[in-house]
């Protein structure tokens, strides 16, 4: 054997004892992944098919993944198809009777159906949940540049999340895929922001970690240079990067959904790049992490 191999596996084996004590430490616990972003629509299969196969590690060495989906650009699709417009105020997705049926029916059954049949082609066996079997909420309004009210249709935000269906699922060792729908006070099905529902669904559960799978390497003082990647972040020090402007743009939901999980009990938040191979577990079971993780200021 040459050198080089020799030098290949040494770092191979490197890597594993680097994740042994992580893996040994968070056998058990949950971790909720929010699985969204452009990635989801990539024409390259492998892509999605590198986030499944790291899901399938998480529960093979004994950490209970829940996955939340989103599906915007699929709903999209299926509105254009059915001859509907979308229409968004104040970046959020005007939802009538007509295109909540559709939402529905992209995110239960279109969405909800993919991500699990790719989980099963990695040997991992999912549950599907409706979310609107799981998830309840309340009537959400838009404000208009006056800060007046906006009636926006069926669009709710997550407030009570049923555990007991997940919980279940997990017992049976299967990994739940939860959609974004939830139902409403007038038992009518709602559609919701999925960073916000996976927010809702970690902070029910008492998640270990709450990790968002996004289109960037995750948050960055520079948002054109990569090599201004914060790394790590104290949850008081959120705010005054907000004020400033680093944080803002779709990153802003996302960091708001994170630090209200932070404050119901979760124990950490990431935010990485799903288009980079294996950055599940990168983030997850090596010291440094290849993403951002914001965490509580006693930790």
């Amino acid at each position: 054997m040459d050198n080089a191999n020799i030098e290949e596996i040494t770092k191979k084996a490197g890597i594993l004892v680097e994740a042994l004590p992580y893996i040994k430490r968070f056998r058990g616990s949950v971790f909720v992944v929010k699985y969204g972003g452009a990635f989801m629509d990539d024409p390259n299969p492998q892509v999605r098919a590198s986030v499944a196969h790291d899901i399938a590690f998480l529960a093979t060495v004994g950490i209970n993944v829940v996955i939340v989906h989103g599906g915007g650009k699929a709903i999209s699709r299926a509105m254009t198809r059915a001859g509907l417009e979308p229409v968004f105020k104040n970046g959020m997705r005007v939802t009538d009777e007509k295109t909540v049926s559709i939402v529905e029916d992209v995110l239960n059954n279109e969405v909800n159906a993919e991500i699990a049949d790719m989980l099963k082609s990695h040997d991992c066996e999912p549950c599907r949940i409706k979310g609107n079997d799981v998830l309840k909420c309340e009537k959400l309004l838009s404000k208009d540049e006056n800060g007046e009210d906006v009636d926006i249709g069926y669009v709710g935000k997550v407030n009570e999340v049923d555990v007991d269906p997940i919980l279940k699922a997990i017992e049976q060792g299967l990994t739940p895929v939860i959609s974004p729908i939830a139902i409403g006070a007038d038992a009518h099905a709602y559609n919701t922001n999925a960073d916000v529902a996976a927010s809702a669904v970690a902070s029910a559960l008492k998640a270990r970690r709450l990790v968002f799978l996004c289109d960037v390497p995750g948050l960055m003082r520079d948002p054109k240079d990569h090599s201004t990647l914060i790394s790590h972040l104290k949850l008081n020090e959120v705010e005054p990067l907000k004020k400033s402007g680093v944080i803002g743009g779709g990153m802003m939901p996302k960091v708001d959904s994170g630090v209200d999980a932070l404050n119901k009990g979760v124990r950490r938040v990431h935010f990485i790049d799903g288009y980079m191979p294996h950055s599940l577990l990168l983030e997850i079971f090596t010291d440094k992490g290849i993403g951002t993780e914001i965490v509580s200021p006693e930790l």
